[in-house]
């Protein structure tokens, strides 16, 4: 890597630990990516790895390893206390330090908070009291059971040690087991684990004094920790510093990392675009006046290259973790390196394909990185060039067709891409243009760098028919023409009936006009929303801070249902509220009438009529392809919506894999 050509000094400088030198400050750190086979790595896993080593990530930590029946939290999780897993991890550390990466694996325990459907086991806590993580309660951990932790603690570093790594990360963070030891709320114990803080500081000490005798002097020993002020019964600021200069002051501790959130909190642990970038640097800053030998890591929306840079020059932190970011972009380091971070193809914080996944016990992926988890499948994030140079016209600047014209390019294909609209996007840059969504379009500015870069033929205005595609002569057409709302407003919850009842009264408009500016819609405004996603949620949110007056009406039980899987919902609903907009769950529209509507309780079938001067339709799009039947005898693929209307994740990764096979 050319570190004398980066705009990123400080961040690109190497760092050591405990003797093992990092080429840069940019950690790739610990999360579930829920990779295992049968409790061992594979080589989804080590290629997942393997990527962001390439792309140049300084240190790299691998997946949280429980070490305790009792602390199993997912199906992905690996293997616990068995020497099983040692060769199959050298298969995962060996070509991360060949590559030039130091790699560590994080060691954790959920405490209280476990999930009784894996584990089939009681929670183990400090104190009984109940699980954040599902509806149980929790067992008080008897002293012979204290230590029964202390030596799984210390037997997984040996195993790790054995597989390679070059030290673990010890997690007390998001008030896990350790974490709740150190919180008074949470540790109600008198004895020795309990009440001074040197006794709720003993467990973790305890255990990260028994990992250095084991594993030697030369073993990074890291210890993760997060921040909230969400809850006035979790450690703040002054008390956490304290508890890390107490484990500072062994000399055992190389490292602290440092979140956000946590399980009672868990909006802010993956803080979506609802929130604020650089969430803990004020915090690290403090706590890096507090130590004497440890290095200090922020993480918690440290996205970009530009993000890294300004903490690390500030001296807010001597490290970032950036997960997400080298997710969506696994060579973001080695780009920063070679001072290309415009080059980067940054995170939305969507947690659409990320946390999304994962809470529905899926192996992770990203929705602007479909090659993420399948880089043993797809060469990584990388593209091997086409044999054969072929001359591809893709109509459509939306998700899928931006993706295929890219990766199509990246390959050495003579590439066209024709777009109706003025910008690319199509409704991709539609919910860009919601709320706090801007990422999106500084994505779509990405896409327009590459196209350039690539030399991209893009037409914007373009209509493209089918006579007009044919006198290109193309080798290949990609049609990812999107789709369109349903003229019909149809409801799935009233399957009986085809069309909204009174639809042709007026005033009736989809997300996409309002959102286009070329709704007229007055001061009182009914949004139907029946896919509990962001096309709905977010046209409502613009709607509010236009100022009208907002009521959403949705089947589902709750706002935001499909948010739920990322998150967002919990940080969306209480900022729909204060703009004052209306709730109205379980409910159908039964009928419009020009100026309200009839909504009907599911329920409880009862109708009442509520007035509005316009109501905004968010049902099922309807696949748009005007294209396919007039290309007969041309090689076509037909992607994205409109193929079938989707979310963008699929999208995306329709475009990829269709620009790999061309």
């Amino acid at each position: 890597m050319h570190r004398a050509e980066t705009k990123h000094p400080r961040v690109m400088s190497p760092i050591d630990l405990r003797g093992h030198t990092l080429r840069n400050r940019i950690v790739f750190g610990a999360h579930t990516a829920n990779m295992s086979d049968m409790g061992l790595p594979g080589p989804r896993f080590a290629a997942y790895l393997l990527e962001r080593a390439l792309g140049g990530a300084a240190m790299i930590v691998a997946e949280p390893m429980p070490v305790h029946r009792t602390g199993v939290l997912t199906r992905g999780n690996f293997l616990h206390g068995t020497d099983e897993v040692i060769p199959h991890f050298r298969k995962v550390t060996e070509p991360v330090k060949e590559a030039g990466a130091v790699i560590l694996q994080q060691l954790y325990h959920v405490g209280a908070h476990g999930d009784s459907d894996v584990s089939f086991s009681p929670h183990w806590g400090p104190s009984g009291g109940p699980s954040y993580h599902d509806s149980d309660g929790s067992h008080a951990m008897t002293e012979a059971e204290i230590e029964e932790l202390i030596a799984a603690h210390v037997a997984a570093a040996v195993r790790c040690r054995k597989a390679g790594f070059q030290g673990v990360e010890v997690w007390a963070a998001y008030h896990s087991l350790l974490d709740q030891f150190w919180t008074p709320w949470s540790n109600r114990r008198t004895d020795r684990w309990g009440g001074s803080l040197e006794n709720r500081t003993r467990l973790s000490r305890t255990i990260i004094e028994g990992i250095r005798r084991a594993c030697g002097e030369d073993f990074i020993i890291g210890l993760a920790i997060s921040t909230s002020d969400s809850h006035d019964v979790l450690l703040q600021g002054d008390a956490l510093a304290e508890i890390v200069a107490l484990h500072d002051a062994t000399g055992h501790v190389d490292y602290v990392t440092c979140g956000h959130g946590g399980y009672m909190d868990f909006e802010r642990l993956m803080p979506t675009f609802l929130y604020p970038e650089k969430l803990t640097a004020p915090f690290t800053e403090e706590l890096k006046k507090v130590v004497k030998h440890a290095k200090i890591t922020s993480e918690a929306h440290v996205r970009t290259p530009e993000n890294a840079e300004s903490i690390i020059a500030s001296g807010q932190a001597d490290m970032v973790s950036i997960v997400r970011g080298q997710i969506a972009d696994p060579h973001l380091a080695r780009k920063t390196a070679e001072g290309r971070a415009d080059d980067v193809r940054g995170c939305i914080s969507c947690n659409q394909m990320c946390w999304g996944r994962r809470s529905r016990d899926y192996w992770i992926s990203c929705l602007v990185n479909p090659s993420a988890g399948r880089e043993h499948e797809w060469g990584g994030d990388r593209f091997t060039p086409a044999a054969i140079p072929r001359r591809i016209v893709v109509v459509g600047g939306g998700p899928a067709g931006l993706e295929a014209a890219r990766v199509a390019a990246e390959r050495g294909h003579r590439v066209d891409l024709f777009e109706a609209q003025p910008r690319i996007g199509g409704q991709f840059r539609l919910a860009g243009e919601q709320p706090r969504r801007a990422q999106i379009l500084d994505l779509l500015d990405w896409y327009e760098r590459q196209f350039e870069r690539l030399q991209v033929g893009v037409h914007l205005n373009s209509f493209a028919e089918a006579d007009d595609i044919r006198a290109l002569n193309p080798d290949a057409v990609v049609l990812a023409t999107g789709s369109l709302p349903d003229e019909n407003c149809f409801q799935r919850w009233l399957p009986g009936k085809d069309r909204l009842a009174g639809i042709e009264r007026g005033n009736v408009w989809s997300p996409e006009d309002v959102m286009r500016r070329e709704a007229k819609l007055g001061p009182e405004v009914i949004l139907y929303d029946e896919g509990g996603h962001w096309r709905g949620l977010g046209t409502a949110w613009a709607l509010a801070e236009r100022g009208h007056r907002v009521t959403i009406a949705t089947p589902e039980p709750f706002i935001g249902k499909e948010l739920a899987r990322t998150s967002s919902d919990i940080g969306l609903r209480p900022r729909l509220a204060k703009l004052g907009v209306t709730f109205l769950t379980e409910h159908l529209v039964a009928e419009w009438h020009g100026d309200g509507a009839t909504l009907r309780n599911m329920l409880t079938g009862a109708e009442t009529r509520r007035p509005a001067s316009a109501l905004v339709m968010s049902t099922t799009n309807r696949a748009f392809d005007p294209l396919s039947a007039d290309l007969a005898g041309i090689e076509t693929h037909l992607i994205g919506d409109a193929a079938a209307p989707r979310q963008a994740p699929y999208a995306f990764h329709e475009g990829r894999k269709t620009g790999l096979g061309l």
